[in-house]
């Protein structure tokens, strides 16, 4: 995972899995999202890789969006706002 800052937030590269059969995965999250959702942690990388955990625990890598926003995860696993605030300590 490597997230590179944005005006507005970050942009993080996601790879899963080893070549050739990785996936790789283009996630932004806002400055906003990361504040809310790991509260008192200002590491946007260690909140992707629990969420790719959190994912990964529940689908298959080929599932995983290509391109999201952090936040939709929401809208596929109601609930994984609550656990990765969990997962953080947050």
């Amino acid at each position: 995972i490597l997230c590179r800052p944005t005006p507005t937030g970050f942009l993080c590269d996601v790879v899963v899995g080893s070549a050739p059969a990785a996936t790789r995965h283009a996630v932004t999250i806002s400055r906003t999202d990361l504040a809310r959702l790991a509260p008192g942690h200002y590491d946007p990388e260690r909140l992707v890789a629990a969420s790719f955990a959190f994912l990964l625990a529940r689908e298959p890598r080929e599932a995983i969006l290509r391109s999201f926003e952090l936040p939709v995860i929401e809208r596929y696993f109601p609930g994984y706002e609550v656990a990765i605030r969990r997962q953080l300590g947050s």
